[in-house]
């Protein structure tokens, strides 16, 4: 399966994607500590947004298929950067809040799912991911 993306420079260290099946849009702007005014998603930004969003849809599937309610999971996610040359993202912790009445024996078939995120697959291996999963909602 192949999806095509767009881009355009807006200029001021913008950039503005387009998703081309549904026409979606979002912009990336450049972070304060790289020349940029650091009003929205930096495209690093992103790469943990990616993370953290197929790791809880892939939760998301295991429990819509299983009958499990997750309503009101969320996630934390800290992306570091690397200071060093070359720069780059070097660890993006995070944290998983699952409500406390999954039944255990469901629990590990969603952090399985979540290890399993294909952009979790698709990071170099030296990026640290720590992942936690807490059941205490």
């Amino acid at each position: 399966m192949s999806v095509e993306i767009t881009g355009k420079y807006l200029g001021g260290l913008r950039v503005e994607m387009t998703h081309g099946p549904s026409g979606a849009t979002l912009q990336t702007v450049a972070p304060t500590d790289n020349n940029g005014d650091g009003s929205g998603f930096s495209p690093t930004d992103l790469v943990a947004t990616a993370l953290g969003s197929c790791m809880m849809t892939l939760m998301g599937i295991v429990a819509q298929r299983d009958n499990l309610d997750l309503s009101g999971a969320h996630f934390r996610i800290v992306k570091h950067m690397q200071t060093a040359s070359p720069r780059r993202v070097s660890a993006l912790p995070i944290t998983f809040h699952l409500p406390s009445h999954v039944p255990s024996e469901a629990r590990p078939k969603l952090e399985r799912a979540a290890l399993t995120c294909p952009v979790h697959h698709s990071l170099h291996p030296d990026i640290e991911m720590n992942v936690e999963f807490l059941y205490d909602l």
